[in-house]
């Protein structure tokens, strides 16, 4: 049995980004990592949310389960590990956009284990979400999102898949092989024009849909920033608008999408009025600073897509 919409693994990071006050530059606590933003923007939008990760024993730690708590996010498979931290970033911001510095090296996400992948919440999940980064922070994180994804096959549930690529975390030949070969195992694939130009050497949109179609998952949801998405199903391509905003910071709206897409996919299993509906989403997160206080709800979201 089915009692949960979205299970997603990877890790969370706290969030620290840079404000302007009385002339002096300040940094405020906030929360983000990607996979976890996913969750929260899914609760946001009705799903049945969960998260699997670790966390460390300290402060940060307890403030993302309070922030799971508030949002309804399901945390009980989450391990904490009394001696170990959680990590974290810095948002800094210029004329370019934002810039990420990370103190995430040996967070207690990053010792996950394959023996602590919660099977039954796998199994009883509707979809389970990875992304590339959850694979990129540690050897073992790689195998236990490759032995979550293989279970996941076998009790029947939905794979999602975020290409996510972060060169700083590894090399991108090993990139390619690891991400290529998650999405291989998945249902859907959530790249960004970015990251999947640099993975499959291709230009085109249309190619990297196939592209990506070609490994073996069903769907894919290619966000394209101000060019909106494009979906592929089978020999189908359609791109959905984005919707236009005056953006304050781009920070989780990536994760906003794939949150605000799996959910609305789950109501009616049609990727294209739910890559229009993510892309609704993912515009309403700009107006604010940060991942996750921006972020809209299923009633905000619905009502700016009336207007």
């Amino acid at each position: 049995m089915k009692t949960i919409d979205i299970l997603t693994i990877g890790e969370p990071l706290v969030e620290f980004a840079e404000v302007e006050r009385a002339g002096e530059r300040l940094y405020l606590p906030g929360h983000g990592g990607d996979v976890s933003n996913t969750a929260v923007a899914a609760a946001r939008q009705g799903a049945k949310a969960a998260i699997f990760t670790a966390l460390g024993g300290d402060s940060f730690g307890a403030d993302f389960l309070k922030l799971w708590d508030l949002e309804g996010v399901d945390r009980s498979s989450v391990v904490v590990r009394p001696e170990g931290r959680t990590g974290a970033y810095f948002i800094s911001y210029g004329k370019d956009g934002h810039v990420f510095s990370y103190a995430r090296a040996g967070s207690a996400a990053s010792l996950v284990q394959v023996n602590e992948l919660p099977l039954r919440q796998i199994a009883s999940s509707r979809i389970l979400h990875a992304s590339g980064i959850s694979q990129a922070i540690s050897d073992s994180c790689a195998d236990s999102v490759f032995a979550a994804i293989r279970h996941a096959r076998e009790s029947g549930t939905t794979i999602s898949y975020d290409t996510n690529l972060r060169l700083r975390l590894w090399p991108l030949d090993r990139a390619r092989a690891v991400i290529h070969g998650a999405v291989a195992l998945s249902d859907i694939a959530l790249p960004g024009l970015d990251d999947a130009q640099q993975l499959t050497g291709l230009e085109r949109p249309e190619d990297i849909c196939g592209f990506y179609l070609t490994l073996g998952c069903q769907m894919v949801a290619l966000t394209m920033g101000k060019s909106g998405t494009m979906v592929a199903v089978g020999e189908r391509r359609e791109v959905m608008p984005a919707r236009p905003v005056e953006a304050v910071d781009a920070t989780g709206a990536g994760d906003t999408f794939d949150g605000a897409f799996l959910s609305e996919w789950l109501v009616d299993g049609d990727p294209f009025r739910a890559a229009a509906y993510a892309n609704a989403a993912a515009a309403l997160s700009t107006l604010g600073r940060g991942a996750v206080a921006p972020m809209p709800t299923r009633a905000e979201t619905e009502a700016f897509m009336r207007t």
